[in-house]
């Protein structure tokens, strides 16, 4: 009964090791896929400007009310 316990603990074990093997493996191969994608078809970089421009534009918003909060106190 022991040696049964033992016996489906090691398979267990050494299924679970070669599939997180298996998957770092996999991991490394799609960061290499990916980075040979990104060289043929780059990301755009127009919207972190936009994104910009819009944060600048609501912290000018913000200091308007503020200055206005200070005014009418």
């Amino acid at each position: 009964m022991l040696e049964n316990g033992l016996i489906v603990t090691v398979v267990g074990m050494g299924v679970v090791f070669i599939f997180l093997t298996i998957q770092v493996f996999a991991m490394h191969l799609c960061a290499k896929i990916i980075s040979v994608v990104n060289k043929f078809f780059p990301e755009k970089t127009e919207e972190d400007t936009t994104k910009k421009k819009t944060s600048s534009s609501s912290d000018e918003e913000i200091a308007i009310a503020i200055a206005a909060t200070k005014a009418l106190s």
